[in-house]
């Protein structure tokens, strides 16, 4: 990667696959970042660039390099396939590049010594933003880990379950609870199974998912 290849990264501005950094704060901080790209579509991480573009360069490559490796060597579980390039953008600035891919081996969850510092285990990216997901998503992407042959059974519960979507195009796992008169765990297995199977696309947000019909 080339400076140029940095000005067109920020030319693009924070998003789903690109993040902007002032510095490394902690790898505490950083891990969710990280994690949440390879949970996700993979992404980039510019260090050295504050929030509106401007590049203020790292003030130790070395230190900021050992912090990125720190966390996510020992900071996430399983571990993330990532790479870091060092890129001189100008005689005095230099810009740290964190690549991460998306990952098969979803979801990487957050070391359990630091669940009470960051308050939840996975994250994804919505947008420009990382966002903490609910049980629900995490077992959608853990059986898509999996990869299991899907047995879909249509029940009473799932003719509710589509007849409600036929007239209001969403729902949330209280909604589909309460008109199918069934308990969370229920509802949430119906959810995978049919996210899995393509039937369902679940849509996340920081206060509650939903979802609709493929």
């Amino acid at each position: 990667m080339k400076k140029i290849d940095i000005d067109d990264l920020i030319e693009c501005g924070e998003g789903k696959q690109i993040e902007f950094k002032r510095k490394v704060s902690s790898p505490e901080k950083i891990v969710r970042t990280i994690s949440a790209f390879a949970n996700t579509s993979g992404g980039i991480i510019l260090f050295g660039v504050d929030d509106d573009g401007s590049v203020c360069g790292v003030q130790n490559e070395k230190e900021e390099t050992e912090l990125i490796n720190y966390a996510v060597n020992f900071l996430c579980e399983p571990q993330i396939e990532f790479s870091i390039d060092i890129i001189p953008y100008s005689s005095k600035k230099d810009v740290i590049v964190c690549s991460i891919d998306e990952s098969k081996n979803k979801p990487h969850k957050i070391s359990k010594e630091i669940q009470t510092e960051i308050g939840t285990k996975v994250f994804i990216r919505v947008e420009d933003e990382t966002l903490e997901v609910s049980k629900e998503v995490v077992k959608i992407m853990e059986s898509q880990r999996a990869n299991k042959p899907i047995k879909i059974l249509i029940t009473e519960k799932e003719k509710l379950l589509f007849d409600y979507l036929e007239k209001n195009k969403k729902i949330t796992l209280q909604e589909f609870c309460h008109v199918a008169n069934i308990g969370k765990r229920r509802a949430i297995r119906t959810f995978v199974t049919l996210v899995r199977a393509n039937i369902l696309y679940i849509h996340t947000y920081e206060k509650e998912n939903f979802y609709t019909l493929v």
